[in-house]
């Protein structure tokens, strides 16, 4: 493709809503507790997405999804569920994909790469478990770089770089991701990317994913 870029991107001149979503990271963060609550009704994303299953339901540890958007796809239940996040994703309109990812402890993704550069993952910590120093126990590496990012940080990255992540901590790892809409690209780039985002949102629309909790 001919899009270039680093593997992490300047928030301010590429996702410049990242600030809402950083503003307000303890209330998403205490909603995503009470989805936790409810943890057996969060499907496990091999679940909804069988393609993922090599790298989610690869050490039979679990990888959940809250998914309150999927590609323009909303799912209202999940949404009247997180309010405030539901608020800001609505009012955020380059974000594609809205979703809470739970990481249980011991759970490690192995190495993937996402398969197309026209969206941008950005990457809110809500509750990062502590190693025995006092520092983030979850490692986020990216293009062999590792992130270890602790409550209220975030990062805005390319996912088709290789990356991996593991949560070495005794709890679960709670972060809000984001698929925002890459800015700058050239026209027919815009139109694959939109071609692709199209097909990916009948998909989730057809095979029913996302309404955990009502």
């Amino acid at each position: 493709m001919r899009i270039e870029g680093p593997p992490v991107l300047d928030v301010a001149t590429s996702f410049p809503s990242a600030k809402r979503f950083s503003h307000a990271w303890q209330s998403i963060r205490d909603e995503a507790r009470a989805v936790a609550q409810q943890m057996h009704r969060v499907p496990r994303f091999h679940e909804i997405m069988r393609e993922q299953t090599s790298i989610s339901a690869n050490d039979m540890r679990d990888w959940r999804m809250f998914i309150l958007k999927a590609y323009g796809a909303e799912f209202p239940r999940n949404r009247e569920v997180c309010p405030t996040l539901a608020a800001l994703v609505t009012a955020s309109l380059d974000v594609l994909s809205a979703s809470i990812s739970f990481l249980a402890p011991g759970k490690h993704i192995p190495e993937h790469r996402g398969p197309f550069r026209g969206v941008l993952r950005f990457y809110l910590v809500l509750t990062m478990p502590l190693a025995a120093d006092g520092h983030p126990a979850a490692v986020l590496k990216i293009a062999g770089t590792e992130h270890r990012l602790a409550d209220g940080e975030y990062l805005l990255w390319d996912d088709t770089f290789p990356h991996e992540v593991t949560n070495n901590g005794d709890e679960a790892r709670t972060v809000l991701l984001l698929d925002v809409w890459r800015n700058g690209m050239p026209l027919d780039m815009r139109l694959l990317s939109r071609l692709l985002i199209f097909i990916v949102r009948v998909m989730a629309r057809l095979r029913g994913v996302g309404e955990a909790i009502g």
